[in-house]
Formats: structure tokens, C-alpha cells, sequence
């Protein structure tokens, strides 16, 4: 895994990038964030959606809650950016809206999209 540094409107936001997925658990999810904290002075990340373990998709799995709950309570942002139009639960497609009206939980298309909603 390796964390590149992005600063727009005097804000840092961290890239994550892997060749494998990075983010399996909620202590990996946890991980992340507390290294971009140290390594680049940051709670706000960027990641592809292939990084992210495919159970996290499956609301009834309860990944996404938990990790997401991980990042609030230790005040970390995240934007999760990839193709998300073969998801084809109901529930999924609530959440993804309902997180993107908020402040700290994204899901887009794009990796600067991800930057832009983060850095705002």
C-alpha cells in the first residue's frame, strides 16, 4: 500500500493505492486511516472501490457499518470512488444516497471526485 499526499483549498486528503485490496476488516479499515493520520497528517481518504473488500457492497454483512463506525468515532472521512451502477440492492442504493448528502462518507465515480468532496 502506498499514500500519496493531495492538498487542495489548504486541505490534505490521502490517495491510497494497492495492487490488492487494503481495506478487508474493520482493524485494516482502521489501519489505513491511522497511517495516512501519521504519514501524511490527514483523516481524509481517497480510495478505489476495488480496494475495498466486495463484502463491504452487501449491507446485510455488516462490514460497511462497522468500518464506517470505526472512521466517525476516530473523526475520519472517507471517499470511496469506483462504478457502483452494477449494485442492484435497494438498500445499498439508499445508503450510497443517503451517505453522500452527508459530511464524512462518499461514494463516487471518479478519484477526483473523491478530492473534491473531501477538500470542500
Amino acid at each position: 500500500m502506498t499514500i500519496t499526499k493531495i492538498e487542495k483549498n489548504g486541505i490534505l486528503c490521502a490517495i491510497v493505492n494497492s495492487d490488492k485490496p487494503v481495506i478487508t476488516d474493520a482493524q485494516s479499515a482502521l489501519d489505513v486511516l491511522m497511517t495516512a493520520k501519521y504519514d501524511i497528517g490527514t483523516k481524509n481518504i481517497a480510495i478505489s472501490k476495488k480496494l475495498v473488500a466486495e463484502d463491504f457492497f452487501v449491507l446485510s454483512s455488516g462490514l460497511a457499518g462497522e468500518i464506517l463506525q470505526k472512521y466517525i468515532n476516530y473523526g475520519g472521512r472517507i471517499a470511496i470512488y469506483g462504478d457502483y451502477s452494477h449494485y442492484t440492492s435497494k438498500p445499498l442504493h439508499d445508503f450510497i444516497y443517503e451517505s453522500n448528502k452527508g459530511k464524512d462518507v462518499f461514494f463516487v465515480e471518479t478519484q477526483e471526485e473523491a478530492i473534491d468532496r473531501l477538500t470542500q
